[in-house]
């Protein structure tokens, strides 16, 4: 399998996943001229995609949706509350009904070789998920805008080769930040994004011997640094209740803008 983030933050969002012979994008939050210079930049065309899995209707993670997925005939994989939400925004333009495909969150599905596995997060979109993909015994997932995480997360995200979690803010810089209140809130909220530290804590429970790599993903602009993201989640690994430091493990950061080093293992 590789793994690899075309962007990355709250200003657009597209991950790529796929097997030898088989392609997918996780959100399409940037432009389709974007996708194609960081898909030729990890030696994919464009028209060698098989689908999009939408993880949630928020223009972050959709705003190029419509233009890739007409341009390339591409399938939409969303649950049924975020395609209906995806339907309603004109800013997308006119997408055909045809390639639109409702997903069903711990249901199982396959495109090629990869099989899918959605699963339920707490944000405040209509009904949004995380990704786990596998591909044989080879297995990640991408996890993002993620308010909290509870047991049943823990559990989903066991034994994975590979994570791409979020790292959205530092607490403190939203605390003391411009933001308004109510902003602010939602932010902190359980619905909202997960904290540095949260991150760092989540990553302790699901560390083993078998994880080849650590992404950290949708830094916020205002609220974070990417130096600050990694260290923070370095120091939980290595001062939290798991047998692992952090230099036990390949961590890096997924650029705003840049296409990320591509995991392949």
């Amino acid at each position: 399998m590789r793994l690899a983030s075309i962007a990355s933050g709250s200003s657009g969002n597209c991950i790529y996943v796929g097997s030898d012979n088989h392609h997918l994008l996780i959100d399409d939050g940037i432009s389709g001229k974007k996708v194609k210079e960081g898909l030729e930049t990890l030696g994919v065309k464009p028209e060698e995609l098989e689908g999009i899995l939408i993880t949630h209707e928020h223009i972050d993670h959709v705003s190029g949706l419509g233009v890739l997925s007409r341009r390339y005939h591409l399938p939409i994989y969303g649950t049924e509350a975020t395609l209906r939400q995806i339907q309603g925004n004109p800013s997308l333009g006119k997408i055909s009904e045809d390639l639109y495909h409702v997903i069903e969150k711990e249901q199982d599905f396959f495109v090629g070789d990869l099989k899918v596995h959605p699963m339920s997060i707490s944000h405040d979109a209509a009904d949004p998920v995380a990704y786990r993909l596998a591909c044989g015994d080879q297995s990640a997932a991408v996890v993002t805008d993620l308010g909290e995480y509870d047991e049943r997360i823990v559990a989903e995200l066991q034994n994975l080769d590979m994570v791409f979690l979020e790292a959205n803010h530092d607490v403190r810089m939203v605390q003391v930040g411009p933001y308004p209140y109510v902003l602010k809130q939602r932010i902190l909220g359980e619905r909202g994004h997960m904290c540095n530290e949260a991150a760092g804590k989540l990553l302790t429970r699901i560390l083993h011997d078998g994880m080849r790599g650590i992404f950290l993903g949708h830094l916020s602009k205002e609220n974070n640094y990417p130096d600050l993201a990694l260290e923070t989640v370095r120091m939980e690994i290595t001062m939290g209740d798991c047998p692992y430091t952090a230099s036990d493990f390949p961590i890096q950061v997924a650029s705003r803008t840049q296409v990320s080093a591509c995991a392949d293992w």
